[in-house]
């Protein structure tokens, strides 16, 4: 089987990728939210819209989307970006100093999956300390505050992420976040919020989004995951901060002129996704049941919040990749995350007998794996 690499470990048989890139029917594609389908009403949208040069600020449909996001916010202003990679690294570039360190939990997205942008470009240090389940408090990221001391670095920058991805999509609680910014506040530190999965948390907490996010500095979410839509990611924060940000989305590369055609999709994934997260949540809490039903497959279903399940296989005798490799000819496709640890992601594109397909599958390529070491 020819695979070509599309992210990471994630593969893809280009044999079983039909026409307009359409997953065949039948796959139960799991690997990520990322992989989902505008709908029919997003690409109406996007055949309609409005557009205009978004550099020059003239885009209605970028103008209307970045308006909208804020409000929702309740920041002063927010910005359309094509990634949310880029989305953090400006807000890390706005909040810091070349030479300053950037706390961030050491499963952390920004630490792990960006190609270490915040050193590279951003001339910043990781500075790593490790949450239960993802989740950082105040004490865990005071230990590693750096003195005010001429010949050490600074910290600068608290980052968080809400959900935590590596973690299993776990969530910090308002209270949570808000202790985190009163500390730091204190201490002179600002906080960014990696929010690629925001949305989620808020359905996970009964919460709403401008009451999670109001103490945080900055705030990037993604609308390409959960939400549905085909591209794109918001920052939001202060009208001044906006201001430097918009600077640095195009000194990376960021200006999407008319960006209206895809802003009209994410407009469309911002006021309608959101109410239907609930559905993801609930099947990767079957997901996660199921899983822990198959001999060999460990995970604790209870530590489920979100739409991210991630369970170790160590136990069958097959590494993550192996295991991923053996299931992707029958039509379900997962990604591997460490070496026994494999990830799979419920989102808009997979329903509840998707998921049943996927647990019926995964059971017995787990058996004849254990029925072939036997042998």
């Amino acid at each position: 089987m020819s695979y070509t690499v599309a992210k990471g470990n994630q593969r893809v048989d280009p044999d079983q990728v039909g026409e307009a890139g359409k997953i065949p029917e039948g796959v139960v594609d799991l690997r990520s939210d990322t992989v989902t389908r505008p709908t029919p009403e997003m690409r109406r949208a996007m055949a309609e819209a409005e557009v205009g040069d978004d550099v020059y600020g003239e885009d209605p449909t970028v103008n209307r989307l970045e308006r909208r996001a804020a409000e929702i916010f309740g920041k002063e202003a927010a910005l359309f970006v094509p990634t949310g990679c880029m989305g953090n690294l400006i807000c890390i570039k706005v909040w810091t100093h070349h030479g300053d360190e950037v706390i961030c939990e050491e499963r952390s997205h920004v630490n792990l999956y960006e190609l270490a942008s915040m050193s590279a470009i951003a001339g910043c240090m990781p500075r790593v300390a490790r949450g239960e389940d993802g989740i950082l408090t105040w004490k865990q990221i005071e230990a590693v505050i750096r003195p005010k001391i001429y010949y050490d670095s600074q910290t600068a920058l608290v980052c968080l992420e809400n959900t935590s991805n590596m973690a299993g999509g776990t969530v910090y609680s308002t209270a949570q976040v808000e202790d985190i910014c009163d500390h730091a506040h204190k201490m002179g530190l600002k906080v960014h919020l990696d929010g690629a999965r925001i949305f989620n948390a808020a359905t996970a907490l009964g919460d709403h989004v401008a009451v999670m996010t109001r103490k945080v500095d900055s705030v990037m979410f993604c609308l390409s995951k959960g939400l549905g839509a085909p591209v794109g990611s918001m920052i939001a924060g202060t009208k001044a901060f906006i201001e430097k940000a918009r600077v640095y989305r195009k000194m990376f590369g960021g200006g999407m002129r008319q960006a209206g055609v895809i802003a009209a999709a994410s407009l469309i994934a911002l006021e309608k996704s959101p109410a239907r997260l609930h559905i993801d949540h609930e099947n990767a809490k079957r997901l996660a049941e199921g899983i822990a039903e198959i001999p060999g497959l460990s995970i604790d279903p209870n530590k489920v919040r979100s739409n991210i399940v991630i369970f170790d296989c160590s136990k069958t005798g097959k590494t993550a990749v192996e295991l991923c490799d053996a299931l992707h000819p029958h039509g379900v496709w997962a990604q591997d995350t460490a070496l026994y640890s494999v990830r799979v992601v419920t989102h808009c594109d997979v329903d509840r007998a998707g998921i049943e397909r996927a647990l019926v599958v995964l059971k017995e390529v787990v058996a004849r794996t254990q029925r072939a070491g036997a042998s």
